[in-house]
């Protein structure tokens, strides 16, 4: 099942490459890869918006939505073969899912592009983006090279996937602050990128596309109602980020298990369309709740422990 279609040199660097890494340099790769699995991205994101800086996360949020759908919306077009499918000099050094049958294309995904090469691209490179510390763009870079590098140093992408994926999030963090410049309704500019989106519901098969959705609607939803409803205030204080930092945790991780308490593990593990809906409305909840509802719980509960100052007025009209 799948394309395959590579350059001759790809597959040369990549055998050197593992020829010569010794363990020291996969444990390395390891280390790089996990700063672009949708979990650092969640955490980066939930810190930066929730607590940092409301205004310049939501558009680090923005990025992140588009990468989490757009990434296997395209792979799905594509449906790309991973390099060591085909290639028996090359090694999986971590594979998406290590219980799996590592030549089973629905449980390990497809290959082009890489969804860790663009999600550090637009969230990382977005956070350097917004902010425009000096810094903080040399270490946002040299993270995201890294981080694309030991994806094909660990045998799960070719260097053109990590390329096109460095390419995309670029896309991503110039455009979308010049969309949510220019489009003054919100409202509208999240709609109309739902209703686009959504294109994939015709041909994409995979879990990680209706997560996306789902989080994509979550996170645009749970804006909205913020801005209408909530109007937290971004803070410094080191016990109020605490306390965030609890409830945002404690949210993410109850949303995932309060929501699968209803079902199967037979049926969430299902490739079933029914299942898929599931999955989105399930992660739009999680989502939806860490941004809209999650942030009523600020104000009580630094009063409750009086926790005053370092709490920084949102000037965002």
């Amino acid at each position: 099942m799948g394309n395959t279609f590579y350059f001759d040199w790809e597959v040369s660097l990549m055998e050197w490459l593992q020829s010569v890494m010794g363990e020291a340099g996969k444990f390395i790769a390891i280390i790089f890869t996990y700063l672009g699995e949708v979990g650092t991205i969640i955490a980066i994101l939930g810190f930066v918006y929730l607590i940092w800086d409301k205004d310049k996360g939501r558009i680090v949020g923005l990025n992140a939505v588009m990468t989490v759908v757009w990434n296997p919306l395209i792979k799905n077009v594509f449906l790309r073969r991973r390099p060591y499918f085909d290639n028996p000099g090359i090694k999986c050094l971590k594979p998406v899912e290590p219980e799996m049958d590592l030549l089973d294309v629905n449980a390990q995904g497809f290959s082009f592009p890489s969804g860790h090469a663009m999600n550090t691209t637009a969230v990382i490179g977005g956070v350097a983006y917004v902010f425009r510390k000096n810094w903080l763009t040399i270490l946002s870079t040299i993270l995201i090279i890294m981080v694309g590098v030991s994806r094909f140093c660990l045998g799960v992408h070719y260097p053109t996937d990590v390329m096109v994926g460095w390419i995309v999030g670029l896309i991503f963090v110039f455009m979308m602050p010049v969309l949510l410049k220019k489009i003054k309704r919100t409202w509208l500019l999240y709609l109309v990128i739902t209703l686009v989106s959504c294109v994939g519901f015709f041909f994409c098969k995979t879990n990680d596309y209706y997560t996306g959705i789902g989080c994509m609607i979550g996170f645009f939803v749970g804006d909205l109602f913020e801005k209408k409803y909530v109007k937290f205030e971004n803070t410094r204080n080191i016990w109020a980020i605490l306390i965030r930092l609890v409830i945002v945790a404690g949210v993410y991780l109850g949303g995932n298990v309060l929501f699968k308490l209803p079902f199967s593990a037979e049926f969430l593990e299902s490739d079933t369309m029914i299942q898929y809906v599931v999955r989105m409305i399930r992660y739009a909840l999680i989502l939806f709740l860490e941004i809209g509802i999650a942030p009523m719980c600020y104000k009580p509960l630094e009063k409750l422990f009086h926790i005053s100052g370092g709490v920084k007025k949102n000037t965002a009209k």
